[in-house]
């Protein structure tokens, strides 16, 4: 079977950063007559409730979405892949047009009362209070900090962490710190093509990502009547679990071993709690203080800190996951360099989910 392989990706946050390695090699394929088929994440300014259309992807869980149809394309023949995600979120908006947009759930039901019942649900199925969701939460949030470190590394400045009024309660559960839906601009893309059309680009292996595995899951609906369903994750643990055994490859084991990397979807502490729950690497949700003292599970900061707009995340998170595995040749500071990155998706309040799984080929 033909392999996808990640060969660039990049991204302009906050007029900060360039998609020059990308483009360049956009010109290169259109100069030897390659066909580039162009997958595009959503904007917030798309109409959430409108039909889902070819190509275009939108929730949170979109970029993965997005992923398993350039890998299944490839597969099938195409030579060139291209996702790409757009939006000002920050400066392209007014503020009460760019509100009103985020009230998917109607205007008596905003997103963080959906996220405080889908947590209180889920506590509840895992037998917690609310003085342990919130230590819980603050744990978290502790983990993202490490990550968002390492990332800026030199460049990291206190003044980037949120101001003394992120760490008030804006809900009976969460802080603004803990719940995450970035004020930033954004653009950015990713390019996949098969191994011949890497060979004709004169990609050497270092510079190439195989995705190794791509698993939706989606439930029947989403929005506040669903929390139960939602809450249950069994949708994430069969997209985490298919990944694993369509790559043939235990992640759980090999992040213990610091083989791996991943970038879990932080928009709030329930689903990255959840996700550990899911793929294994905690037993328990008492269990995660501990693994968060050992094991960073983002490798951007999160959403909380590293941002990527609305639909963007899990995007932001694939082009930060190619550039930790490929391009930081220094491997961060770690003891060792990774070999095996996954990326997670969360749709909506969670009715969406997907995993990708990815592997570099200098091992």
């Amino acid at each position: 079977m033909t392999t996808a392989l990640m060969i660039a990706a990049a991204k302009i946050e906050d007029q900060k950063g360039h998609l020059n390695d990308v483009l360049m090699l956009e010109q290169q394929l259109s100069k030897l007559d390659i066909e580039i088929v162009s997958l595009m994440i959503e904007p917030l300014s798309a109409d959430w409730f409108a039909p889902e259309h070819t190509g275009f992807y939108r929730s949170g869980c979109g970029p993965i979405e997005a992923l398993a149809e350039a890998k299944r394309l490839i597969e099938l023949g195409a030579q060139a892949v291209v996702i790409s995600g757009y939006d000002n979120l920050k400066t392209g908006y007014q503020r009460e047009i760019r509100l009103q947009k985020m009230l998917v759930y109607g205007e008596d039901y905003p997103l963080t009362q959906a996220y405080t019942d889908l947590a209180k649900g889920f506590s509840e199925r895992h037998s917690i209070d609310q003085k342990q969701f919130k230590l819980l939460s603050a744990a978290l949030f502790e983990n993202y900090k490490v990550s968002y470190q390492k990332a800026l590394g030199d460049n990291f400045k206190h003044e980037l962490l949120p101001d003394a009024r992120w760490y008030e309660f804006i809900t009976d559960l969460f802080r603004g710190v803990d719940c995450a839906n970035p004020l930033v601009d954004f653009s950015g893309r990713v390019l996949l093509t098969n191994s011949a059309t890497a060979d004709q680009l004169a990609i050497g292996n270092s510079r190439r990502l195989e995705i190794k595995a791509v698993e939706l899951t989606r439930l029947s609906g989403d929005g506040p009547e669903f929390i139960e369903e939602i809450s249950n994750y069994e949708h994430l643990e069969k997209a985490y679990k298919q990944a694993c055994n369509e790559s043939g490859i235990d992640f759980a084991s090999r992040f213990r071993q610091g083989d791996a990397l991943m970038e879990v979807y932080t928009c709030y502490p329930v689903v990255p709690m959840a996700f550990l729950m899911a793929s294994g690497l905690v037993s328990s949700l008492r269990d995660i203080p501990a693994f968060l003292q050992q094991h960073n599970i983002t490798i951007t900061g999160g959403m909380n800190l590293a941002k990527g707009a609305w639909n963007n995340p899990a995007l932001n998170g694939l082009i930060g996951m190619y550039q930790r595995l490929c391009v930081d040749t220094q491997g961060s500071n770690l003891s060792r360099k990774a070999t095996l990155g996954l990326v997670h998706g969360n749709g909506g309040l969670g009715y969406r989910q997907g995993v990708a799984i990815m592997e570099t080929l200098n091992v």
